[in-house]
């Protein structure tokens, strides 16, 4: 039998599991039914795309809902209007910046999870220039990032949405993890994770380190689970300076 995961290039050291594997043209997203947004995405950012535009495309903005999502667990526009969060992107869109349809796919509403404007607009935000800023380095080969919600549920979970057919509505997350795994040209691995909580904060990046392991269990998924041996659980373990 085909592990039809095994044949895209993003999960090539692993995919955790989701109700819905949802494969875009240049990422992958694992959805969650019960909490009607991504469980997980699995990015190669700035991947090399043949006939792409030199200084990147421009951003799209076509937020929208995915059709291929069963109606009742299917975000859509009117779920975050008003809502007082924003549509915060898992994959970001400056990461896929080669074609129009690569950057617009990022604006699928299976790709964003209700992030306070504090943390989406400025720590957030840094974070992610900052995984493009180390995939730019020359030795780096490829860049691969997984990026979702941490829910805490010794705590109230607020909610937005209120969808009229069929009264959705979306849990708002406690928290954002991004796990980062690079290859260099030599073939050696290294990974950075990063836990956020959904709020503003002046603190700098490196406070944010968190071993991988921990990701795992606050998140409830398996990272990189395709690489396996001692050394890897090491650098699941370790809290490891980016630069």
């Amino acid at each position: 039998m085909i592990d039809l995961p095994s044949l895209r290039k993003e999960t090539r050291y692993g995919a955790p599991a989701a109700d819905q594997i949802l494969f875009n043209r240049y990422y992958v997203t694992g959805y969650s039914y019960y909490f009607r947004q991504p469980k997980w995405t699995l990015e190669i950012v700035n991947p090399p795309v043949i006939n792409a535009e030199p200084e990147g495309v421009a951003r799209s903005d076509n937020f929208r809902p995915d059709y291929r999502i069963p109606q009742m667990f299917r975000a859509d526009l009117v779920d975050f209007k008003s809502s007082g969060f924003d549509r915060g992107h898992m994959v970001p869109s400056a990461d896929q910046r080669g074609l129009d349809i690569q950057n617009s796919e990022t604006f699928l509403l299976t790709n964003m999870s209700p992030q306070k404007p504090g943390l989406n607009r400025h720590i957030w935000r840094k974070l992610e220039n900052e995984v493009r800023v180390l995939n730019n380095e020359e030795d780096i080969l490829e860049t691969y990032v997984v990026t979702g919600p941490v829910f805490n549920f010794d705590l109230p979970v607020s909610v937005i949405g209120t969808n009229d057919s069929n009264d959705v509505t979306i849990p708002v997350p406690h928290a954002y993890f991004k796990s980062i795994l690079t290859e260099d040209k030599r073939g050696n691995l290294r990974m950075w994770s990063f836990m956020m909580k959904n709020e503003g904060s002046d603190q700098p990046l490196s406070d944010f380190l968190v071993p991988t392991a921990k990701v795992e269990r606050y998140a409830g998924i398996k990272l990189w689970d395709r690489l396996v041996g001692s050394e890897i659980e090491k650098e699941k373990s370790q809290v490891r300076p980016m630069w």
